[in-house]
């Protein structure tokens, strides 16, 4: 019986293609935006994991890590006779105008990492050496500056230089980091040297990077550092669903993508019930011939289910395969963002099994409801 409602769905080509295309529509359109979000979210909190250390201390009022509220240099030294406290060194970060050679300008993320210990260095150089970042007016910039500087017409190599705040910058190294939010590049120094870029204000100190000493828990030393008036301080994963929930809450990009993803499952539900409601329609006459001969309800109603189900493994394999093609493709030019953690799968799966149920119960129903006698009719 289950072979024979095999052959009926394959036989009806012209139906069968419509089921398939509906769903693979709709489990593209959920897979490859909710990527899409997911790498949007990523990109906010690209600072994180480019300086990858477990405790970041701010000022009270911060929210998120884009979000720069600045401190006194004093407040390094009061984090260090924190008990619990391994080390505490001073981080800058700041957006500042580069000019190039042609006199052109480029917004840039500028990093001062602790002159001392590069505390925050980049993971991965592919040119040059961190040690020379401690060279006169030393740079180093990231994968991204190189593609911004080209997209200008400006090649940027090992021994180039360009302004910032009509101070010299002189790259010695060129290194790979995740892409931000914002999309400007990355730009490292020493903290002293970011200082020397940088206007000049009364508080300098964007953020104190902490380590705990061995034994202490990241959560209990940062309830500690949270007592110190002024300050607050997140353990790295809880700034990063701090930053994530501030633009969830703050910004449209979940509306959107939302509204994106319920048109999806809308036009899913729609093409596939509307189009598995006509197959079963007329194939009504063959389901009352087997209700006739004797096939119970529940006979039918795994016939109908089985349809159902081979429709959508096909529709969502060719959907997930599609939206990983898509993403494999744009991995390699960095934009738009995407991450497809098995969370998407497992939900977009989930959205195509409820399809799939509600067009076989719609199905179903009808053939409930037929008296056997209509195959005579």
């Amino acid at each position: 019986m289950l072979r024979l409602a095999l052959k009926m769905l394959y036989g009806d080509r012209a139906k069968y293609a419509m089921l398939i295309c509906g769903l693979t529509f709709c489990s593209l359109l959920m897979t490859q935006q909710i990527s899409v979000f997911c790498g949007l979210m990523l990109w906010t909190t690209a600072t994180l994991r480019n300086i990858r250390v477990p405790i970041w201390v701010t000022d009270a009022k911060v929210e998120q890590v884009n979000e720069v509220v600045a401190l006194r240099d004093i407040e390094v030294d009061r984090v260090r006779s924190v008990p619990g406290v391994e080390w505490a060194v001073p981080l800058y970060w700041g957006i500042l105008e580069a000019r190039l050679k042609d006199g052109s300008f480029q917004q840039v993320q500028l990093t001062g990492l602790d002159t001392a210990t590069l505390v925050g260095r980049p993971a991965k150089m592919t040119a040059g050496s961190i040690e020379d970042l401690r060279l006169p007016n030393a740079v180093i910039i990231d994968q991204v500056a190189v593609k911004k500087f080209k997209q200008k017409g400006i090649k940027v190599a090992i021994g180039d230089s360009f302004e910032i705040n009509d101070t010299e910058a002189r790259v010695v190294g060129i290194c790979e980091s995740e892409q931000s939010f914002l999309g400007q590049p990355y730009v490292f120094t020493t903290y002293d040297r970011a200082l020397a870029f940088a206007p000049q204000e009364r508080k300098m100190l964007s953020f104190v990077l902490v380590q705990p000493k061995p034994g202490v828990p990241p959560a209990e030393l940062v309830e500690r550092i949270r007592k110190i008036p002024g300050l607050g301080a997140f353990t790295s994963d809880e700034f990063f669903r701090h930053t994530v929930q501030w633009y969830v809450r703050n910004t449209g990009i979940p509306v959107s993508f939302g509204t994106v993803v319920v048109l999806g499952i809308i036009v899913g539900i729609a093409i596939a019930g509307q189009t598995f409601y006509l197959f079963i329609h007329e194939n009504l006459r063959f389901m009352a011939a087997l209700k006739a001969m004797g096939a119970k309800t529940g006979t039918l109603a795994r016939m109908v289910f089985l349809q159902a189900f081979a429709v959508g493994f096909v529709g969502y394999g060719l959907g997930v395969g599609i939206a990983a093609i898509f993403g494999f493709g744009v991995l390699k030019g960095g934009e738009p963002p995407f991450y497809l953690p098995w969370q998407i799968l497992v939900f977009t799966g989930a959205v195509i099994v409820f399809i799939c149920c509600f067009s076989a119960l719609v199905g179903l129903l009808k053939i409930v409801r037929a008296e056997p006698a209509v195959v005579f009719k």
